[in-house]
């Protein structure tokens, strides 16, 4: 019987058979494991993690190689004998772990929680999560270059993942930031610059997580709270003081504009307006901004045909007019050039003062011309003009023309301009005009184009005939009206006089000279006075002659400093030209390459305690704008800042700030908060720079190093994230970033309940 070749006749599998199937289930099991190992891959999504896996090998390394110093820039027993400084044998030692006691760095440990956010999930809190939706849902509006606005919104929603990719891997792939010899010493701000003080990046700290109010005062001892106020998410504490606004016997001369600050500065802080997002990139920032960031459409409507701003879509949008120039301000900066050539925009007309700017745009256009405009109006019924101006990126403060002194020196400004700025200058023997006079310099030329210089009515025409008495009494010249017959508006340009004769050949002192014993550069809460200042006659007498053009002023001494020790203890122009050569190293070695912070983003700076102007000079090719701000403790040093063609004001920072909040991408404090300890209460003083900071926004901060020490512990508190932290020789360097954080439990203010 022909039997299978597989069976037997017990109807059982041969041995073959049977040695087969535990094969055949063997590879069946590979391909299963091979299948289930296959399909638990995930694609990866996310550039950063490849990016990271990439740079993370060599970081250690190449982190602290590029901030080693400059040769030539140590003590002798600071070199070792091959010519490398110690810090390489500090790095070995650090990347050990035996760090001698003689060299013992603050080291800034990089901690990882688990449940770490990515920056662009970070950026997108609770007020942000509605806007995933929204941008689908918006409706396509042809704005005036034809670009749809859903595309926008999507354009710009790709810009900000990328910029805040682009922030994470400047803190991450820190390898590319410096090369060697580039870092520059920090300096004591009370001792001579005695050459450069390297740093070294000791590690980076990435906290993304918020954490609850409660573990934070646990841990750092700090307990914040949110602000309770009327007016909510836009509170400025000095200019929101109802309980003495209130208490005034008197509006007629706009006190309750004026600054009123609490007795105590607030130490809560102030809550995101709903839906609140990055802030639109300058140059685009210009003609367009989110809605939701200055949720206030009363000037649009008001404005609406004069195109100072509109509402499209989920922005607002500035066709870029005026009430004097409709039909754009780069036309009426032209009209105003082509009056009066001298004017010499961006030349010998580059430091400017903007009277009741409203929005800000012929500051934001002047921009094309190189000239830097200072914008200020009132915290008024016109919502928000002075917060659209910050918002799109242009220099402004909220100010009044009341009953003080502007905060400005005098002779400073090159041209102050007034367009329909709703001020009575006629009245009371033409005091607010007299304070424009003051902060003018000498040749110096005002440009006014309100109704009363074109429309013949009977209220226009006594005020021009008022005006012209009065410029004439002042010894200003009339050089010229030009009419723009488009807007059909005209402007009267005036020009001060650079001299005395005129003051003396008047027939009646009227109005009269100023006593001689008045200074007027006093500026900080002094009463206006309806008085002028003689003019400075003497060649070595600051006003006596016109700057520099630019950009020639910028770097070279003011012709008038004299030879006095300045701040870090040469002669003044030797100190000058030392402090901007120190912070031209600083700006491009260390601030532009070693913080983390992708400048792109920035705008709108502040540097709180400047000097010089040295900061502010060494980034004058960034295309940001830089409020210098001179404390009224510090040395004077204003003046010289707006001789070399920039601009500042005077502040007391045991109060608020005269701005909104959420309003600069970066401020920049040097040896401030030490000297603030001594009189201010420094947590009030955070809050407030977290106020006016925003989100995503940075704080650096040199300062000694207990100083240092506190600030950080304040930053942590916050939830604010630590970019960069170095201290040696009890002088110290501190970089942090401002979260999206916001505490739960709230604080009223009373003060500032209406």
């Amino acid at each position: 019987m022909v039997r299978g070749r597989y069976s037997q006749v017990d109807g059982r599998k041969s041995s073959t058979y049977c040695s087969t199937i535990p094969i055949m289930i063997f590879i069946a099991f590979c391909f299963v494991g091979i299948w289930t190992l296959m399909s638990s891959i995930v694609p990866v999504q996310n550039s950063d993690l490849i990016y990271q896996e990439a740079v993370n090998p060599t970081m250690t390394e190449n982190s602290y190689r590029q901030f080693k110093d400059s040769s030539g820039s140590f003590p002798e027993d600071s070199t070792n004998g091959d010519g490398n400084t110690r810090n390489d044998q500090d790095i070995v030692e650090m990347e050990s772990g035996n760090i001698s006691k003689n060299n013992q760095h603050k080291v800034v440990t990089i901690e990882k929680p688990d449940n770490e956010q990515t920056e662009s999930e970070e950026g997108r809190d609770e007020n942000e999560s509605d806007w995933v939706e929204g941008e689908k849902k918006l409706k396509t509006v042809e704005s005036q270059d034809g670009i749809k606005q859903e595309d926008k919104v999507l354009s710009e929603t790709i810009g900000e993942m990328i910029d805040k990719n682009h922030d994470k891997h400047l803190e991450k792939n820190t390898s590319e930031l410096l090369h060697s010899g580039a870092r520059s010493e920090l300096l004591n701000d009370t001792t001579p610059q005695n050459g450069a003080w390297s740093t070294q990046v000791i590690e980076l700290e990435n906290e993304k997580e918020s954490q609850q109010s409660s573990i934070t005062m646990d841990l750092s001892g700090y307990s914040w709270k949110l602000c309770n106020a009327t007016t909510g998410p836009d509170y400025i504490p000095c200019l929101d003081n109802w309980q003495a606004i209130r208490k005034l016997p008197s509006t007629s001369h706009y006190e309750h504009r004026e600054r009123h600050c609490p007795d105590e500065a607030p130490t809560c802080l102030v809550p995101l307006p709903k839906g609140y997002r990055r802030p639109i990139k300058w140059p685009q920032s210009r003609d367009q901004i989110w809605y939701r960031n200055v949720p206030h459409k009363e000037l649009a409507d008001f404005k609406g045909g004069q195109n100072w701003v509109k509402v499209t879509g989920e922005y607002l949008t500035f066709p870029g007019g005026g009430t004097q120039f409709k039909h754009g301000a780069l036309r009426y900066i032209d009209l105003i050039q082509k009056s009066l050539p001298a004017i010499a925009w961006g030349k010998r007309s580059h430091v400017i003062l903007d009277v009741g700017c409203g929005v800000a745009s012929f500051g934001g256009y002047l921009f094309k011309r190189d000239v830097l405009a200072m914008s200020f109006a009132p915290k008024d019924e016109h919502k928000a003009q002075v917060q659209f101006a910050l918002e799109r990126g242009i220099p402004a403060i909220l100010s009044v023309m009341g009953t003080k002194r502007l905060p400005f020196p005098s002779a400073v400004f090159d041209l102050v301009h007034c367009s329909r700025c709703r001020v009575p200058w006629h009245i009371e023997g033409g005091k607010l005009l007299l304070e424009l006079n003051r902060v003018l310099r000498p040749g110096g030329y005002f440009v006014w184009s309100a109704t009363p210089v074109y429309r013949k009515n009977p209220e226009d025409s006594g005020i021009w005939k008022a005006m012209s008495k009065l410029t004439k009494s002042m010894c200003w010249d009339l050089v010229v009206i030009g009419k723009d017959k488009l807007n059909g508006v005209s402007a009267a340009i005036y020009r001060k006089p650079t001299s005395n004769e005129c003051y003396d050949e008047r027939l009646q002192n009227e109005p009269p000279l100023c006593n001689e014993s008045d200074d007027p550069d006093a500026a900080w809460n002094v009463a206006m006075q309806a008085c002028m200042h003689r003019v400075p006659v003497n060649a070595s007498e600051r006003g006596s002659r016109w700057p520099e053009q630019w950009p020639q002023r910028l770097e070279k001494p003011p012709y008038w400093l004299h030879s006095q020790v300045g701040v870090h203890g040469k002669g003044t122009p030797e100190d000058f030209t030392a402090d901007y050569n120190h912070w031209k190293t600083v700006v491009s070695q260390s601030y532009l390459k070693g913080m983390g912070i992708s400048w792109s983003s920035v705008r709108n700076v502040m540097d709180m305690k400047a000097a010089y102007g040295g900061f502010a000079a060494a980034m004058k090719d960034l295309e940001v704008w830089v409020m210098n701000v001179v404390p009224i403790d510090s040395p004077d040093m204003l003046p010289i800042i707006y001789e070399r063609g920039l601009f500042g004001i005077y502040h007391d920072w045991c109060e608020s700030f005269n701005t909104y909040p959420r309003s600069y991408d970066l401020l920049h404090a040097d040896h401030l908060f030490s000297s603030l300890k001594k009189r201010c209460n420094l947590t009030a003083v955070i809050a407030e720079v977290d106020r006016i900071l925003r989100p995503v926004g940075k704080l650096i901060v040199r300062d000694n190093d207990e100083t240092i020490g506190e600030v950080e512990n304040m930053a942590k508190s916050l939830q604010w994230e630590i970019l960069f932290s170095y201290s040696k020789d009890n002088e110290g360097l501190l970089c942090v970033q401002k979260t999206w954080w916001r505490p739960t439990e709230m604080d009223t203010i009373m003060s500032a309940i209406a």
